[in-house]
């Protein structure tokens, strides 16, 4: 069934992405940029950064409630803070000490 469910995923990532897939550096976009995205690209850096700030031995699951307050979080921050650099702003908001 995981099998069947990776698949999935991969091919809804390879059939519904842009003609012109392009890399997302993180490290060089601005809140600006984030807050500028499109809905699948927000999606996508939710996602990843959610993956990132968990603890190494964290279970692989994702709260959905939890990603929805950090999205509210990270938007308001960055609506505050538009030329802050996105890795940056994540990191005040979401690192754990």
């Amino acid at each position: 069934m995981r099998a069947f469910a990776g698949l999935l995923v991969a091919g809804a990532l390879v059939c519904g992405g842009r003609a012109a897939a392009e890399d997302i550096d993180l490290a060089a976009w601005s809140c600006k940029q984030f807050l500028s995205a499109g809905k699948e690209d927000v999606g996508v850096i939710l996602a990843w950064l959610d993956g990132y700030y968990k603890e190494e031995n964290e279970p692989p699951v994702i709260n959905t409630d939890e990603l929805v307050a950090k999205a509210k979080k990270l938007g308001q921050y960055c609506a505050a803070h538009p030329d802050e650099d996105l890795i940056g702003a994540t990191d005040k908001l979401f690192q754990k000490d």
